[in-house]
């Protein structure tokens, strides 16, 4: 199981500007997070979750996430 803190933890040092929200969708494994950062500006959609996914390979890899509904998008 990982914490919210810990996912925002390791997306901020991918990406440092992030704002992060982490919900948990039940069982500590299932998680929402929504990820706004500038870095995403002229990116895909693709492009910006490969970035997030990226971050957290190795809690994916282990399912110490399991499920992950992933939002991102820039500041306004």
């Amino acid at each position: 199981m990982i914490t919210a803190k810990e996912v925002t933890l390791l997306i901020q040092q991918s990406l440092p500007d992030a704002q992060i929200d982490v919900k948990d969708l039940g069982g500590g494994d299932h998680l929402e997070v929504n990820v706004v950062s500038a870095k995403f500006t002229d990116l895909s959609l693709v492009q910006q979750h490969q970035l997030v996914y990226g971050a957290l390979k190795n809690e994916l890899k282990t399912e110490a996430i399991h499920a992950l509904a992933l939002k991102t998008s820039t500041p306004y």
